[in-house]
């Protein structure tokens, strides 16, 4: 066998190895390409599994939104529930009190433009959408203090709007619901 048969025999096969891999990466490109593509029209076509409304011209009137239901209270079940609203420029109650380590559903709703809720440090991060309900599931890893600001610009003063989430531990936020009520920890 020549060196030049040789070196002919070698280059073939380095085109066809060539052109497999280039097969084998446009077929990735364009399976990535269309999965991309369905999930992108499929959410945006598909309805959330649950839509709650609210009018938010009366939220402080009646309904599950009124002053004295805002805050968390503990459940029979053991779980948290937590009620807030967004407004031009604050979140009420300002300061959420949680116990650690515990399941808790954040229900909240605006009562005049979008607002958002970010928990700092974790990833709890939800838009709040007047005459809509948001829902978020949280748990707590460690007690503290986490800033909540809003992350959804809602007009001059929407720099000052911040809240904070008072995690503690369990035995002291079991304490604070023997006294019933809603528990907040605005003013401490």
């Amino acid at each position: 066998m020549s060196a030049e048969h040789a070196h002919g025999s070698s280059v073939e096969v380095a085109a066809r190895v060539e052109r497999r891999w280039a097969t084998i990466a446009v077929i990735i490109i364009v399976a990535m390409a269309l999965l991309a593509a369905f999930a992108g029209i499929h959410r945006a076509t598909m309805p959330q599994p649950r839509v709650e409304i609210t009018d938010p011209s009366r939220i402080h009137l009646s309904g599950e939104f009124v002053e004295s239901n805002l805050g968390s209270v503990l459940e029979a079940n053991g779980n948290v529930t937590v009620r807030a609203i967004g407004q031009q420029y604050s979140f009420t109650p300002a300061c959420i009190v949680v116990p650690v380590d515990t399941p808790i559903t954040l229900r909240a709703t605006s009562a005049d433009v979008v607002h958002g809720i970010l928990i700092q440090g974790t990833n709890v991060n939800t838009m709040l959408v007047p005459g809509y309900i948001s829902e978020q599931l949280m748990r707590f890893a460690r007690t503290g203090d986490y800033l909540m600001p809003c992350q959804e610009f809602c007009s001059f003063g929407h720099e000052g709007m911040w809240g904070k989430v008072k995690v503690v531990d369990k035995t002291d936020f079991a304490n604070r619901a023997k006294a019933g009520g809603r528990l907040s920890c605005v003013g401490q």
